[in-house]
């Protein structure tokens, strides 16, 4: 596994990561969430060796980053934020070069390039000068460099930034096949790649972990999971929100829409999955009210994110 052990750093006397810890088993993706500035990147390099922790540690599958660095860091495969590459090399012999620094030689290098190019989509650019390339495929030959000896543990840092949305669904669709058989923690502002991509998210404010939860658990943290957006016709001078406020189970009413005799309101309820919905269609029967839709909100992961990262930087 990825053990993070009360990581903590200081650039001069600003903490910019706070006693962070956590684990990340095999088969496990986990996606690092936070605002600018919050501490992630700084993070991923103290897990990679790349900085030396204030305090506290790391093990990566055993190693320990401060004890034990080369151990830990053959383990990873490591994509920083803006990567480097060393743009006189073609794409072909800037991977063989990343495989001979891996270990690898001979026919076995070989393979793994080849491999890479094709996993990578490379083909058509591995005789192609690293400098000459666009931003997408600079980024996926920085993906490449990552994954190319077939590591235990990935350690991603914005790995579609830059990718086209076909690009973007490729590399995804990488990442979750690899994370089938190895522990992997990726970084992104993309909070619909969570939901695709990853089994659990951390968000981190401030240098400080504020919520580690399934994307599904950090939804339902959304005041709206689970209410009700109904539209009703209504006849003229009619205020149906009391008597939905008065209702069992129902925790407050919202008027979203108003014109005329047709409004859009939204019920929450006391609990969620309370079966309120049959409640509510019932008494907008009883009451003559008509109801042309209803549907069931579910969270969303950026209103949980604003929410816990506000109110930290508050």
């Amino acid at each position: 596994m990825i053990e993070a052990r009360q990581l903590t750093k200081f650039f001069g006397e600003h903490k910019a990561v706070d006693g962070v810890s956590f684990t990340v088993e095999k088969g496990e993706i986990l996606g690092f969430l936070g605002p600018n500035a919050a501490g992630k990147s700084t993070t991923m390099r103290m897990l990679t060796g790349y900085l030396p922790p204030s305090a506290g540690t790391a093990v990566i599958g055993g190693c320990d980053i401060c004890t034990d660095s080369l151990g830990a860091r053959i383990k990873i495969g490591y994509l920083p934020e803006n990567a480097p590459v060393y743009e006189d090399m073609t794409v072909t012999g800037f991977l063989a070069f990343c495989a001979r620094i891996r270990g690898l030689s001979g026919s076995d290098a070989d393979k793994a390039v080849e491999r890479t190019i094709g996993k990578c989509f490379l083909e058509g650019v591995r005789r192609q000068m690293v400098g000459t390339l666009s931003k997408g495929f600079n980024q996926r030959v920085c993906f490449a460099q990552s994954i190319l000896h077939d590591p235990e543990y990935l350690i991603l840092d914005e790995p579609t930034d830059g990718l086209d949305p076909n690009q973007k669904h490729e590399v995804r669709s990488m990442i979750q096949e690899m994370g089938r058989d190895k522990a992997i923690i990726l970084s992104t502002h993309i909070l619909e790649e969570v939901d695709a991509v990853c089994t659990r998210a951390i968000i981190i404010a401030n240098g400080r972990i504020e919520a580690d939860d399934t994307p599904l658990g950090l939804r339902a943290r959304s005041e709206k999971d689970g209410s009700l957006v109904a539209r009703l016709g209504v006849p003229r001078d009619t205020d149906p929100l009391p008597g939905l406020e008065g209702m069992e189970g129902v925790r407050k009413v919202e008027l979203l829409e108003k014109d005329g005799d047709r409004l859009v309101v939204r019920v929450f309820p006391v609990k969620k999955g309370e079966g309120l919905a049959a409640l509510v269609v019932r008494h907008i029967a009883d009451q003559g009210y008509t109801l042309e839709s209803m549907t069931e909100e579910s969270g969303r992961l950026d209103e949980v994110f604003r929410s816990i990262t506000m109110k930290q930087a508050g």
